[in-house]
């Protein structure tokens, strides 16, 4: 959205005066202050303007006849007011009797860079200030005889404030976004990335998907690069974009969905189901008239699957548990999957976290081979299925010496051992791992010093020179917890453009403390630590006995059940976290909980809510439309051992809640259900500072009666700007109870509105912007996850350009790229 602010100036097209005060008008001014006697002789006439997204700032003189001896001078309008992060254009209107060159020149305010400087419309966008701040600039003009007029023009910036009307909550089969932007597709699953790979038919029919785009794109990051194909964090017209794929829409990977035939998969359909799961590297450019499009035979083009060749590094590499028949020293492994949030490093790698991966595992009858220790980890981190998600590990392959199925089977046999049988291979996976996204020939490295867990995604907080690295993490299931790791060695800024990337993920991520959260009633918080020799033995809890910890990589391994040990805060689905690249605060969405895990009698003053949700006859008692915590260490330091906290916001339905529900005074603009991905604006542009923007998506199924998932953007202020509030839970059956809690301060249509709202079906997962903030990528998971082949549920992304597409058109989780109609910055 842009503004003109002109204090009483409205368009004037150069014969007609429009100033309406009673002030001189500005033609007279210029008479006034200026005769053509006194004028240079062969001077250049200019008029200078500023316009704010088409709206012209002032009136410009009439201009001169060419064969006048005498010229006139550069005239100058009123100045105007704009906010940050908008485009302001600069007008000049030049006559002569002959060639005339002209410049631009800024003398006062915070420093823009001109685009097109030497024309007579150069364009900026506006800064950010913390409050009111004017710039001015200088037009010359010179003529073929070198004399030279100059005047000025003086435009006011204000503070950022989010320049678009909030959405409406809708079901449409399409993504929305506000008036004044566009959506553009870029990628969508089974895109071809490699030469020779031909298009995606999207009938069931495709194969290699070591070489297409995969699956339920989840997390993204935009890696720039230079015009020679150089790393370059400031370059917003060409870049990688790395994606996670966590999981399928498997229904629509086959002809008419998988198939079983004698109870055992088919070896063709396991390798697309495979394939399609883990991380995609995408080169992207943006083009003519800011069209964006994916480069499809890059030599950056990669996949990284659940086959990739990786390497364990830090405290657990080699241990014991580690070993299988595929590495028999548990230094290496394949693969990563269920990659669901991610994470960036500041010397220019990749995070990616592998979240709900001990569904995929086949794993039952062997309890008389395994210990009593391994049975209780085994059931804590759920590697309990009789079968497998999709039971890959039935496969009989061609090549008998082919592993890569039976891997999946982590049964252990009568007689044998971690070497022999695949009883190992569910500790190769629940870490942290780093990818060179420039580099394809690097073997990505799974990190253990951040501990194993369902992990969301790895973020770090605020880097300071000096000061240890902190990685924030969330563990995705309900009553789980909230982790940190800090660094040993403390950071050195030059690291930040190593040439061998991975070399400095050793040095931070492999050596350091995991700490995990325990939240206080009264809005203080500990870091508690998972260092062997501190925590104690985990205790006997129902049929599991006690578990004795053996040394720090069993801590590390098995990070759930030492945070059990300390006694840690069990959350409502800790998911993303984002750090305010200005405050340092910690932001993390708790997705939404059940009544079984977070009963009325088991609220705390993090997880406060238990209440109903109804949803057309259903009832969704617990914590279903979840909540967005928010911390800050103290001092500042990322290694602190305490923090303080509150509760930004709390999801509800503004139509269907009280105020012991809907506690931030949510309105039909703003409500929204079960908060995931959560991403703060670049630092490299407006919307990442002074006052950063904050966005905000969904993965609900509580709300979806009323809209389908959405993102929302909004400006917070800092932890405690809120109260402390007592709030009355409703449990089933007319129980009450009631819970104390630190709410932040209360939603306004200028501190948070709904930006888009997608398709039929989707989860919103995944943003990222160009470093300029001119361009938003954003990606939508699987819309039409309930449909059957016969009959999709949603048909997009083939329904974005129209609002229809031919009946049976199946469904494509896909990357959009969404732009501000005017070139700003996106959501100012």
């Amino acid at each position: 959205m842009t503004e003109l602010t002109a204090h009483g100036f409205a368009y004037s097209d150069g014969d007609v005066d429009t100033n309406t005060s009673s002030n001189p008008s500005l033609n007279a001014m210029i008479d006034q202050r200026y005769s053509r006697r006194a004028a240079l002789r062969s001077g250049a006439m200019a008029a200078s303007v500023a316009v704010f997204g088409g709206a012209v700032l002032a009136g410009c003189d009439s201009a001169a006849s060419s064969s006048d001896p005498f010229p006139n001078i550069v005239s100058v309008g009123s100045s105007g007011t704009t906010k940050a992060g908008r485009v302001v254009t600069l007008t000049a209107n030049v006559t002569d009797n002959g060639a005339v060159s002209s410049a631009w020149v800024q003398t006062q305010g915070p420093t823009v860079t001109l685009t097109n400087p030497t024309s007579t419309t150069p364009s900026f966008i506006a800064p950010a200030v913390p409050t009111a701040a004017p710039l001015r600039f200088e037009y010359r003009a010179t003529d073929t005889a070198g004399q030279t007029t100059v005047e000025s023009v003086t435009v006011t910036v204000d503070a950022a404030e989010m320049g678009f009307t909030s959405i409406a909550k809708n079901r449409n089969d399409v993504v929305t976004v506000p008036a004044g932007y566009s959506v553009t597709v870029l990628t969508r699953l089974g895109d071809p990335i490699a030469s020779g790979v031909p298009p995606y038919k999207n009938d069931g029919t495709d194969t290699d998907f070591a070489n297409r785009i995969g699956d339920h794109g989840d997390a993204l990051y935009w890696y720039g690069l230079s015009s020679t194909g150089a790393r370059d964090d400031n370059s917003s017209v060409r870049g990688l974009l790395v994606q996670n794929h966590e999981n399928l829409n498997v229904q629509y990977l086959h002809p008419a969905g998988p198939t079983t035939p004698g109870g055992v998969r088919p070896e063709a359909e396991a390798i697309k189901e495979i394939e399609a799961h883990g991380v995609s590297v995408t080169e992207v450019v943006e083009g003519a008239n800011r069209a964006w499009t994916y480069v499809q035979n890059s030599a950056f083009n990669r996949r990284i699957t659940p086959s990739t060749s990786m390497v364990f590094n830090g405290p657990v590499r080699s241990a014991a548990l580690l070993r299988t028949p595929y590495s028999t020293d548990g230094t290496a492994g394949r693969g990563t999957i269920n990659n669901c949030a991610n994470g960036h490093t500041m010397w220019g790698t990749n995070i990616t976290c592998e979240e709900n991966w001990a569904g995929y595992f086949r794993r039952s009858g062997d309890d008389a081979q395994r210990t009593a220790r391994e049975l209780v980890a085994l059931r804590r981190y759920g590697v309990t299925s009789s079968s497998g998600s999709y039971g890959w590990s039935t496969v009989t392959p061609a090549d008998a010496s082919n592993t890569l199925f039976r891997r999946w089977d982590a049964r252990a046999t009568v007689g044998g051992s971690a070497t022999t049988d695949w009883r190992n291979e569910p500790n190769q996976f629940g870490w942290v791992v780093e990818i060179d996204p420039y580099d394809k020939t690097r073997a990505p490295r799974k990190r253990t010093a951040l501990g194993r867990m369902g992990h969301e995604g790895a973020w770090f907080g605020n880097q300071v020179p000096g000061k240890k690295l902190a990685v924030y993490l969330g563990d995705d299931s309900r009553g789980e917890y909230f982790y940190k790791f800090v660094s040993n060695a403390t950071w050195t800024a030059s690291d930040a453009h190593a040439a061998d990337r991975l070399a400095i993920g050793d040095k931070y991520l492999d050596a350091g403390t995991l700490y995990v959260a325990r939240f206080g009633a009264d809005g203080s918080g500990r870091w508690l630590p998972l260092v062997f020799g501190q925590v104690p033995n985990r205790p006997a809890v129902g049929a599991d006995p006690e578990y004795v910890f053996a040394d720090q990589a069993d801590i590390l391994m098995h990070a759930r059940l030492a945070a059990d040990a300390v006694g840690a805060t069990k959350m409502d689905r800790p998911e993303w976290t984002a750090t305010n690249p200005v405050t340092g605060e910690i932001y993390l969405t708790l997705t939404n909980n059940n009544a079984s895990l977070r009963p009325i009698t088991g609220t705390d003053a993090a997880n406060p809510r238990h209440y109903n949700d109804p949803k057309g006859a259903s009832n969704q008692y617990g914590n279903p439309n979840g909540h967005i915590l928010r911390l800050r260490e103290l001092a500042d330091d990322p290694a602190a051992l305490s923090f303080v906290w509150d509760i930004y916001l709390f999801g509800a339905d503004s139509a269907d809640s009280n105020s012991d529900v809907n506690i931030s005074g949510l309105t039909a603009n703003n409500d929204f259900s079960s908060p995931d991905g959560l991403w703060f604006s670049r630092p490299s542009n407006p919307g990442g500072q002074v006052k950063p923007l904050l966005w905000i998506q969904t993965d609900d199924g509580a709300f979806t009666d009323r809209t389908n998932n959405q993102m929302l953007l909004a400006m917070p202020g800092i932890t405690n700007d809120g109260a402390s509030v007592t709030i009355t839970n409703r449990g089933s059956g007319g129980t009450t109870g009631t819970q104390t809690t630190r709410r932040g301060a209360l939603a306004t249509d200028a501190t948070l509105k709904r930006f888009l709202v997608g398709p039929i079906g989707c989860e919103i997962t995944g943003v990222d912007s160009t470093p300029d903030g001119r361009t938003l990528f954003v990606g939508i998971q699987h819309p039409g996850e309930d449909g059957t082949p016969a009959a999709p549920d949603s048909s997009w992304p083939a329904t974005q350009a129209t609002g229809t597409a031919p009946a049976g058109t199946r469904p494509r989780s896909a990357v959009v790229v969404i732009t501000k109609n005017d070139g700003g910055v996106v959501g100012l």
